[in-house]
């Protein structure tokens, strides 16, 4: 399971005694704020239609207790952990060589068939402008359109992609593992979008070949727009970086 791979990873490279300045499990976004030289901000996409019970079994909040919850079942403990290994992501990337890219520009023109998992319109009108045949998966119905397939057509087919970007939820909703084991004739699989938030190294050797996110240019005004519940508010906050993860 990669997301348990992740979290091991992350637990490993915690060196320092971490203060926990905030946290909620809220919309769009879960966010973690830690602070120790500085602070970081991480965050997860929130997929309230995964979530049962509204219960958590965390009684002393700490970044080590959300990260060591990352794989649980729960998918609001997941998605905290999910958003406290990003903070801890963010908090050691070294982003000063990091292009400034979108996922469109990151796929040059070698690809014929592209995979987007998760539907989002502005990286599949890019691609479809640059002649890209795309196959739009998406789990949510409300998130769909006319030419949105079902996410029970991944199985099928992936097989067929040459490059596939995934959105980061993938990782919290645990069909990750699936879209990376039946993607192996893709030369590009992109991790994309704010919860892909992760320290490459966290990937390392996973099928990920490059992690396409946002790094959060000023805490204190994204934290706020988080708070009011903005989405483009806190991406104004926030400036697009690629890296590799090595195979």
């Amino acid at each position: 399971m990669l997301l348990r791979k992740v979290k091991q990873r992350a637990l490993k490279a915690i060196g320092e005694d971490f203060r926990l300045v905030d946290f909620s499990f809220a919309l769009p976004y879960t966010y973690v704020l830690i602070e120790g030289r500085r602070r970081a901000l991480g965050v997860a996409m929130t997929l309230p239609e995964e979530v049962g019970r509204y219960r958590s079994s965390i009684e002393e909040p700490s970044l080590e207790a959300f990260i060591e919850r990352a794989d649980s079942i729960n998918v609001i403990e997941r998605t905290l952990g999910m958003a406290a290994i990003n903070a801890l992501s963010q908090y050691y990337l070294d982003l000063s060589g990091a292009p400034d890219k979108d996922v469109v520009e990151l796929l040059g023109e070698n690809p014929k068939v592209v995979a987007v998992i998760g539907n989002m319109p502005p990286v599949v009108s890019g691609l479809r402008r640059r002649g890209f045949e795309v196959l739009v998966f998406e789990r949510n119905p409300k998130l769909w359109d006319r030419d949105t397939l079902s996410d029970a057509l991944e199985y099928d087919l992936l097989p067929e992609a040459d490059a596939v970007v995934v959105s980061g939820s993938a990782v919290i909703n645990g069909s990750i593992d699936m879209i990376l084991e039946r993607s192996k004739k893709a030369r590009a699989l992109i991790l994309t979008g704010p919860t892909a938030q992760l320290h490459p190294d966290f990937l390392r050797g996973s099928g990920v070949t490059h992690l396409a996110s946002m790094s959060v240019t000023n805490v204190e005004r994204a934290l706020l727009k988080l708070k009011l519940g903005s989405f483009r508010g806190f991406e104004g906050e926030s400036r697009k970086y690629v890296l590799e993860v090595e195979p």
